[in-house]
């Protein structure tokens, strides 16, 4: 088949996870046979269309405005271009024959319109790949409210976006059930989880490792990799820092961007943490090999969530075989799924005493850490293999 693969962010630039996720969809798709083009925007870029490959895969990029790490009305305001643009870029190059189906991944929520010009010029089907459940997650966490005009805002776009799509993926049975409450449409929903290739990274020489840049050969490291937001609710995650000061060779490792990063650093300065390091994105090469050679992999949701979310971090830390340590909202099936399957200890968000003792027993036990590893590996081989996960998008597809 001939695909179109839609996202707001890619490699190689983008250190976020959906990016990495769509590219190994796309080397997949390509080791199957099949014809791939990712289009994508490229904030700043002067030509209004560019074309180039990466790893054998063609990308489409359209000129766009930030998107990212700006101020909330600039980023709307883009946001809402983006089919605008897209379409207006990429036009010349289609045709009835140009594709034989869509694959288009939110958030963002914007890519409604394009899908729909892709699927009337190709006389093509779509698949929505739905990891966020935006804009409920903000009104959730008490960033809008309910009702208001921003809300009915971005509902209209949300909805534009659901009705594209032939079947919508959802992250998870919870997930879909909460989906299914807050929309009065019936869609065409099924459970797509997220994904990884299952190949680990390997470091070569530890000269350059991240150890030894941050002189922490002995430590055993808590490490978060990620966006840095409201979504994630990092204080929570800097309260476990705090608490574990006496832990003398634990030391937490922060990357990544958002709008909570000055919160962390801020946090870290007033507490005077001194078993902290925080560090700005990194490429996905340079963060596979971080993901290699540290020791424990670290994640947080915020108590306020309804929606019942997977965070695709969590699949690099299993590739590498790391235990998983967490807290979620109340309720989220993932804690079930990852504690069940011996493949990591998370707790509810808010049991701070309870995070800390599955902190502290992952510290104090290597034997645990190395068990719970292996049981992620094998929950990701299971249940998120990349080349399961696209089979069933193309069979879906092909379905249509």
């Amino acid at each position: 088949m001939k695909l179109a693969l839609v996202i707001d962010d890619y490699l190689p630039d983008s250190t976020r996870v959906g990016a990495k996720m769509f590219h190994e969809l796309a080397l997949e798709l390509l080791a199957s046979g099949h014809n791939v083009t990712v289009i994508t925007p490229a904030v700043g870029q002067a030509k209004k269309f560019t074309e180039q490959s990466i790893d054998g895969v063609t990308v489409w990029r359209f000129s766009s405005g930030p998107i990212k790490d700006v101020g909330k009305v600039t980023r709307a305001l883009n946001e809402t271009l983006l089919s605008f643009r897209a379409w207006s870029a990429i036009k010349q190059h289609v045709n009835e024959n140009t594709f034989d189906g869509v694959i288009y991944y939110s958030p963002s929520i914007f890519f409604g319109g394009l899908v729909n010009k892709i699927k009337q010029c190709c006389n093509c089907s779509s698949y929505l790949v739905l990891r966020d459940l935006f804009p409920q997650w903000v009104i959730d966490a008490g960033m809008i409210k309910k009702g208001s005009l921003i809300a009915r805002y971005f509902k209209f776009f949300e909805q534009y976006s659901y009705q594209a799509a032939n079947t919508i993926g959802l992250m998870s049975e919870k997930n879909r059930e909460v989906f299914s409450q807050s929309n009065r449409t019936d869609y065409p929903t099924e459970i797509l989880r997220n994904w990884a290739d299952t190949t680990p990274v390997n470091i070569e020489s530890s000269v350059n490792s991240i150890r030894m840049q941050l002189q922490l050969e002995n430590k055993v490291i808590y490490f978060y990799g990620g966006n840095i937001g409201h979504a994630q609710d990092m204080a929570n995650l800097m309260r476990l820092v705090k608490n574990m000061q006496y832990c003398t060779h634990a030391h937490f490792l922060f990357i990544g961007q958002g709008d909570e990063v000055e919160l962390i650093n801020k946090l870290a300065q007033q507490w005077q943490l001194t078993n902290y390091t925080y560090l700005p994105s990194v490429n996905q090469n340079e963060f596979k090999r971080i993901l290699a050679d540290i020791d424990i992999g670290l994640f947080s949701l915020s108590a306020k969530h309804t929606a019942h979310n997977f965070p695709g971090k969590l699949l690099g830390y299993m590739v590498q075989s790391l235990p998983i340590l967490g807290s979620v909202n109340s309720g989220n099936d993932l804690q079930a799924l990852v504690n069940s399957s011996g493949a990591g200890v998370i707790s509810e968000n808010g049991d701070d005493e309870q995070l800390l003792k599955n902190a502290i027993a992952l510290y104090e036990n290597p034997n645990l850490r190395k068990q719970l590893g292996n049981g992620a590996y094998e929950l990701l081989k299971n249940e998120f293999s990349v080349t399961a996960i696209a089979a069933n998008i193309v069979k879906k597809l092909k379905e249509q």
